[in-house]
């Protein structure tokens, strides 16, 4: 299932994770030659995909929301 993203925050190894507005967690990490994210990089690219949809693994598995450790 789409579901926007509405925030962000560091996990403990300081990689980025998607805050969706289901509940759930998703990294999104700039790791070239795998992943091209730049507007990971920087707070203003990280606030312009607000919103941005992302297809959530957990919602259509039926996970509950994830916690902040």
């Amino acid at each position: 299932m789409q579901r926007p993203i509405t925030g962000y925050h560091l996990d403990e190894e300081k990689h980025w994770v998607a805050e969706l507005a289901c509940g759930h967690f998703q990294h999104v990490r700039h790791n070239p030659p795998w992943q091209e994210r730049f507007w990971v990089i920087t707070e203003m690219g990280r606030n312009s995909r607000l919103g941005f949809l992302l297809n959530c693994k957990k919602c259509d598995e039926g996970a509950p929301p994830d916690q902040i450790a």
